[in-house]
C-alpha cells in the first residue's frame, strides 16, 4: 500500500499528468510522468487507472495491487513534486509479475529520458 502523501486522489492531478507529462508505453501498460517541484511538496506520487477493458474487478484489483507493488521503490528515485500515472493496458490480466515489472521500468525509463531535439 501507499502511504497517503504518495498517492495521487484528485482527478484535477491525474489530468495534470496525461495532459503535460511525458508519455511512454510499453506492452502492458502506458506511464505518464509529469515532473514539477512545487515548494509544498515532500514526496513523488503515484496514481493508477485499471479500466473495465482489463477485466473484471477481480483481476482489476490483481493488476492493480501488483503495480502499487512495483511503483512503491519507484517513487523513491523520482524528484519531489513528480506525479507519476500508470494506466494498465488490456495484456497486463494476463501478464505475470516480472513482465509488468520489466515494462514498468523500461517505460519510466523511457519518459525520464530528455527528449530528442526535431
Amino acid at each position: 500500500m501507499l502511504a497517503a502523501a504518495q498517492r495521487l486522489r484528485r482527478s484535477a492531478d491525474f489530468a495534470a499528468a496525461i495532459r503535460g507529462g511525458r508519455r511512454a508505453g510499453r506492452g502492458t501498460l502506458v506511464v505518464h510522468l509529469l515532473i514539477e517541484e512545487p515548494a509544498h511538496a515532500s514526496t513523488a506520487r503515484a496514481g493508477f487507472v485499471v479500466s473495465k477493458a482489463v477485466g473484471n474487478a477481480v483481476v482489476r484489483n490483481k493488476v492493480r495491487r501488483r503495480l502499487r507493488h512495483l511503483v512503491r521503490p519507484l517513487l523513491a528515485d523520482l524528484p519531489p513534486g513528480t506525479s507519476l500515472v500508470v494506466r494498465a493496458l488490456p495484456p497486463s490480466a494476463q501478464a505475470g509479475y516480472a513482465e509488468l515489472a520489466t515494462d514498468l521500468e523500461g517505460a519510466l525509463a523511457a519518459a525520464r529520458r530528455p527528449r530528442r531535439p526535431r
